[in-house]
């Protein structure tokens, strides 16, 4: 019994030795995020994402997440977290590191997106190597994308026209977010989405301008009475987001490995990634509407008045790039081009 014991002991530590030699010529990868490991933004977007490189690479990648920020610091330090190679990858909002993505930031203005997660998602992986390629020094991006855009959500003001918001205090995660908040008269206050519930239910804010996707997680359904879009789903701009990999590591990699991450990253797969935010979003507005909240859709002559007002937001942006170097103006006009080309996607499953 013993010696069968001793030769069943030397067999496992035997094949646990080649599994851990098998492995070492292996890569493992720490995906750190935000949010829960519950949240749409996992389970149906990075979660897949993760998986479809695993597969491609034949097995010889593993990628393991880490949400809630488990492996320590704040959402604004992600950026600065993976430039560093503390982790390996990020999934990230842009605008939680202001003026750091100022070309990227094109795709956030208002009326320049409108409603269509697919077309900017497809807009930005067209005008990435000419157009945005300097905003990622240190980074190498996997794919960007967009939520479904920024519409309003009040605790309790019932929201028509501009001037409605005057006076209130909402918050919104990116600087031309603010510049949207501060043209339509009311006053921005920056904020990580998960500190948000809190804020609404204290009235630190009056409401958010956030798309509807993330009620269902922080439960905004209880903070807020009404959800507020334009005409035809348009909102009021949206956020840029990123899954990035450190650029040393990605540098390291060998060929088929850098192979089996863009694979998965491809237009396909951004293209699916602006119809899973748009699912998404569709989900979080039938939980408010369930609950008893308000949804309000402008007309079209109310959602006309938003954009005159706004228009000034647009040219504030070309005027602070342009400062920097970069032609505004041009960038604006490309990515509403790209929008318009890509626009067809949209209709596609």
């Amino acid at each position: 019994m013993k010696l069968r014991l001793a030769k069943t002991a030397v067999a496992a530590l035997a094949l646990s030795v080649a599994a851990g030699g098998a492995w070492a010529q292996g890569h493992v990868f720490k995906l750190h995020h935000l949010l829960g490991a519950k949240s749409p933004a996992q389970t149906d977007m990075i979660e897949p994402w993760a998986k479809a490189v695993e597969e491609n690479s034949g097995g010889k990648v593993k990628i393991e997440i880490y949400p809630s920020m488990t492996l320590g610091g704040r959402p604004p330090e992600l950026v600065n977290q993976v430039r560093d190679g503390v982790v390996d990858l990020i999934w990230t909002v842009n605008g939680y590191t202001p003026g750091l993505f100022p070309r990227t930031e094109v795709m956030e203005l208002p009326f320049v997106f409108v409603n269509d997660p697919v077309a900017a998602n497809l807009a930005l992986y067209d005008m990435y190597d000419e157009y945005l390629k300097d905003d990622y020094k240190g980074m190498e991006p996997m794919f960007l994308h967009v939520h479904a855009g920024q519409g309003m959500q009040t605790v309790d003001r019932e929201v028509h026209t501009p001037s409605d918001l005057e006076g209130l205090k909402l918050r919104v995660p990116t600087r031309t977010g603010a510049w949207v908040i501060e043209a339509l008269g009311a006053s921005p206050v920056s904020m990580p989405v998960p500190d948000l519930p809190q804020a609404l239910s204290k009235k630190v804010v009056d409401g958010a301008f956030i798309p509807w996707e993330i009620i269902p997680a922080l439960k905004l359904q209880d903070q807020t009475k009404y959800q507020i879009e334009g005409y035809d789903k348009a909102r009021f701009g949206t956020t840029t987001f990123q899954v990035s990999m450190n650029k040393a590591r990605w540098d390291s990699l060998p060929e088929d490995i850098q192979k089996a991450f863009r694979d998965a990253s491809d237009r396909d797969w951004v293209a699916e990634v602006g119809r899973i935010w748009r699912n998404i979003d569709e989900r979080g507005i039938k939980v408010a509407t369930d609950a008893g909240n308000t949804h309000i859709t402008l007309t079209e002559e109310e959602t006309a008045a938003f954009q005159a007002a706004l228009e000034p937001v647009v040219d504030r942006w070309v005027e602070d790039v342009s400062s920097k170097g970069i032609d505004g103006a041009a960038m604006v006009a490309k990515a509403s081009e790209l929008i318009e080309a890509n626009a067809d996607a949209s209709m596609s499953n």
